[in-house]
């Protein structure tokens, strides 16, 4: 399958993307491609949207009940302004009714019409949604089962059926499945992984198209961590989770000579910007899935330490960082997941962590041998990563464990870059063991809140 740089880095908005933006593409698509396309919405007196296993699991948490109401309005999350979102639900839940597609207007009571079905699965994946509209005379108008595969990516009943992921057959000029078939391209093309990526994308855009998609993925980036280190209070939710990155980023500006004191200075910044961007994900705001909205702040934040820290930073080395990241990404896509309700943690945490590190070292000017390296060792120390969130929210372990991350990503770029790419675990080695670990590792550390944490320390 192609898998491009903006299928896997999109904006979008918290606090999951598994269980948020997924699930509003889903209920989106369902209205759109089934019922408006038809000619059939005006049909419609009834819908009902019903949700099973991890997504019932923690989707209250996650807001994947709000995601949907969401999606059957028509709204898509990239295009969602966050500031509308609260009023918007206040309207649908306290008139009980629902305005598909801004066009037609029926009662939904979200006790009936949007079960949690906690103790079903759907056959194919365990964030399984299916989605039926009725007529006046109760007879079904359609009916379709989706399913969020984690990132964002959402799949039918028939892609699932196929074990088809992403159904984009488009001919690639440097196509690639594992990472020594990558390697492999870049020697025999003489391209960097960066530049391989950047042709690769021109079967989709423009040149001009490319970088422009990469500016607006970055400057969202930086966006989000502006947000996230100037709003103050506490993170929606009930564990009643105060926002940290205002009062450090107010530490950290007051006393910038520390760094001449204490060399891990740096290492504060790095906790920083993880820590703003994962707070806006925790709130709702806008995020960039990277991979996943979990682990959204691991790749930002490894970002803006390059663009502050290193010398010789610049946008061109910025996009670098971006398509090789991607491109490390895919692999674990096409071979393994980036969801926390199919591996674990390790799938979300463990993968941004895997494309930070090679993207560091792309940036820093390393070769394929090195990026290679530094994406093995950093998912290679995230191996059996459990995903258990408190409450089902994306807030403890989640927020400070996108902090350490970032930093596990910059020291497996040092370590890396510090080696000539030889070594004797290779990244096809070590995603082969991500994806086994996974499939062993038993549900109640898969994004269910049954097990870990979430069952050990009390909600407060």
């Amino acid at each position: 399958m192609a898998v491009s740089t903006f299928d896997l880095f999109k904006i979008g908005i918290g606090p999951s993307s598994s269980h948020t933006v997924g699930p509003m593409r889903a209920a989106e698509r369902f209205v759109h491609r089934w019922l408006l396309d038809t000619g059939r919405l005006q049909d419609v007196v009834r819908i009902r949207a019903e949700v099973f296993g991890s997504l019932a699991l923690t989707g209250r948490g996650h807001g994947t009940d709000k995601a949907v109401l969401l999606g059957l309005e028509g709204h898509r999350p990239n295009l969602i302004d966050p500031d509308i979102i609260p009023a918007t639900l206040e309207r649908i839940r306290t008139s009980k009714r629902i305005n598909l597609m801004g066009q037609r207007e029926i009662v939904f009571d979200e006790k009936r019409d949007l079960p949690m079905n906690k103790r079903q699965k759907l056959p194919y994946h365990t964030n399984g949604m299916r989605f039926t509209a009725y007529d006046a005379d109760d007879a079904v108008i359609a009916t379709r089962d989706y399913y969020s595969v984690g990132g964002g990516f959402v799949v039918n009943q028939d892609d699932a059926a196929d074990d088809r992921i992403v159904a984009d057959e488009t001919p690639l000029p440097y196509p690639f499945l594992s990472g020594d078939e990558l390697l492999a391209q870049c020697a025999r093309s003489g391209l960097s992984i960066a530049a391989l990526m950047f042709e690769n994308e021109k079967s989709w855009r423009s040149e001009d198209e490319i970088r422009a998609g990469l500016r607006e993925l970055w400057a969202a980036m930086q966006s989000c961590v502006e947000r996230g280190i100037r709003q103050e209070g506490t993170l929606p939710g009930g564990l009643n989770v105060s926002r940290r990155a205002p009062a450090l980023y107010r530490e950290l500006s007051s006393k910038p000579e520390a760094a001449m004191r204490d060399p891990l200075t740096t290492l504060d910044w790095v906790n920083l910007y993880a820590l703003a961007v994962n707070e806006e994900n925790a709130a709702g705001g806008r995020v960039v899935t990277a991979p996943t909205n979990g682990a959204a702040g691991i790749i930002p934040s490894v970002l803006h330490y390059f663009d502050r820290f290193c010398p010789g930073a610049c946008e061109q080395r910025i996009f670098d960082f971006l398509l090789t990241a991607a491109a490390i990404g895919i692999l674990y896509k096409e071979n393994a997941s980036i969801s926390g309700a199919e591996v674990g943690c390790q799938g979300e945490v463990g993968v941004a962590c895997s494309m930070a590190a090679g993207g560091l070292v792309a940036a820093l000017g390393g070769n394929p041998g090195q990026i290679e390296n530094a994406a093995e060792i950093g998912m290679e120390h995230n191996l059996g990563l459990t995903c258990d969130p408190i409450g089902g929210l994306v807030q403890i372990p989640c927020i400070e464990r996108n902090a350490m991350g970032a930093v596990k990503a910059i020291n497996a770029s040092r370590m890396a870059m510090r080696g000539d790419g030889k070594h004797k675990v290779s990244l096809d080695k070590v995603i082969k063991t991500m994806r086994d670990t996974g499939r062993d590792m038993q549900d109640k550390y898969k994004e269910t809140s049954r097990g870990g944490l979430a069952v050990n320390v009390i909600e407060c």
